[in-house]
């Protein structure tokens, strides 16, 4: 199983700009709300009588979703093989990542998420669906990256749909932004691939500028799906998130829609809002 210290502090440097480099969670903005944490029927029976097996036990360092710095997760020995590692920050109900591992067996897959009742429906999921394939962790994202993670051990990185603060003075708590991007990047093989999905037009565009600044990525779909084709250009003249406009993006940069996530509960209620959904994709150079 994965390795964890028995007690004691940290025996190597915190990086910067994860929760335990702070000491506190309200020294630095998280890029979530914690929701309720009570279980209740068949998803409190889930978790009793599954989290041994699919939710992986780590020693937590300042709360019960941050990380020690000292526990680095065992892939290979969690899933009893080797197999490309595919994680999703964020995957709420579990929707996207059981899809996503029923549809490749090949493949192994850890749901990232700090939402209890999240978590024990995503078992629920796993169960019902017999996989063998899907692991569960509460934790805060960036610790996970930085230091729960080896380097270079996913294929792909998944941010899909991340709550959009779209409010300008809670921009700052968004989880995608400069200092993420190093932090996939480190969790990520060469090669690997960073996926990404919203459904706000500012929260896509800082999506594509941290991309496009970062030098550890190169967006797979450069200059794509701009002008008329650019879904940003519809967004604009729908105003139904921004700003209503008829100025056409020219920079595009966006990827099709990925057929790997399936149509979730929420995607479909931004559908239905008449929102735009945008999808990004950048390789780890």
């Amino acid at each position: 199983m994965s390795e964890h210290p028995e007690s004691g502090p940290a025996s190597r440097p915190i990086p910067p700009d994860v929760q335990a480099a702070h000491g506190t969670y309200r020294a630095q903005p998280v890029s979530f709300v914690r929701r309720g944490t009570r279980l209740q029927g068949r998803r409190q029976k889930a978790w009793d009588d599954h989290s041994g097996t699919y939710a992986v036990e780590i020693p937590r360092h300042i709360a019960d979703t941050s990380v020690h710095p000292d526990f680095v997760f065992d892939a290979a020995a969690e899933f009893g093989r080797t197999a490309p590692l595919i994680v999703e920050i964020g995957s709420g109900l579990g929707e996207a990542v059981v899809h996503a591992a029923k549809e490749n067996p090949d493949k192994d897959f850890l749901a990232v998420e700090v939402y209890t009742p999240g978590l024990a429906q995503t078992i629920q999921k796993i169960v019902a669906n017999n996989l063998a394939n899907v692991r569960v962790v509460q934790a805060n994202a960036p610790e996970v990256l930085s230091t729960m993670l080896p380097a270079g051990s996913a294929a792909e990185v998944w941010v899909f749909f991340p709550d959009p603060w779209h409010k300008t003075k809670h921009n700052k708590r968004r989880m995608v932004k400069d200092t993420f991007a190093p932090l996939v990047a480190r969790a990520l093989a060469p090669g690997g691939v960073w996926r990404l999905a919203t459904d706000w037009s500012g929260y896509a565009e800082q999506m594509r500028a941290v991309g496009a600044a970062s030098a550890d990525f190169e967006n797979l779909h450069d200059g794509e799906r701009a002008g008329e084709l650019s879904p940003l250009t519809r967004a604009r003249r729908t105003g139904v998130d921004c700003e209503a406009g008829d100025e056409p993006d020219t920079e595009g940069g966006w990827a099709p829609r990925f057929d790997g996530r399936v149509l979730t509960s929420f995607e479909n209620k931004a559908h239905k809002a008449g929102r735009t959904i945008f999808d990004l994709a950048f390789r780890r150079v």
